[in-house]
């Protein structure tokens, strides 16, 4: 269904996994899920690639913040559920594809960005550049200032992800 959106030329398609969210038993819960999304995730990929609409599609898969190897609770059959890696560890969760180009490696323990680094405001600048959105122009009035949804820090469209 997310690629006969995109053909119809739907410019944001959200496909949100059931049980994903949560702390105690995400280890069970979390495996159960990613089982039936990563087929469908590959899928969505193989055919935006075979249809040409790759090219100027932004695939990310990933949510608000990352999960760690840590354990949180007690450490027992039913109290097992893994910690956020905000603002805890230096990184977050997104992955992004397009054109099979794919962004950030973390080290062994999912706490410190050991590879490709990608700054949660040079991906929303990617996205909004995705939109047709110069993010540079895109302002907003807030408190009598005009806002950027990047930041006031200096965003960059990371090409990597586009090229």
């Amino acid at each position: 269904m997310a690629r006969r959106l995109i053909e119809r030329g739907v410019r944001f398609v959200q496909v949100y996994p059931s049980r994903l969210d949560q702390h105690a038993l995400f280890a069970r819960d979390a495996g159960v899920a990613m089982q039936g999304c990563r087929p469908g995730l590959l899928r969505l990929v193989q055919d935006l690639k075979s249809r040409g609409l790759l090219d100027d599609t932004l695939v990310i898969w990933g949510g608000e913040f990352g999960r760690t190897v840590y354990s949180q609770g007690k450490l027992t059959d039913t109290n097992y559920g893994v910690t956020s890696s905000t603002p805890a560890s230096r990184c977050g969760s997104p992955a992004a594809a397009s054109r099979a180009a794919w962004m950030g490696e973390t080290d062994e323990f999912s706490y410190n960005i050991v590879k490709d680094p990608v700054h949660v405001r040079d991906l929303q600048a990617t996205i909004l550049h995705q939109f047709g959105i110069d993010h540079e122009r895109f302002t907003y009035r807030y408190q009598g200032l005009d806002q950027k949804l990047t930041g006031v820090e200096k965003a960059t469209v990371v090409k990597t992800l586009l090229a």
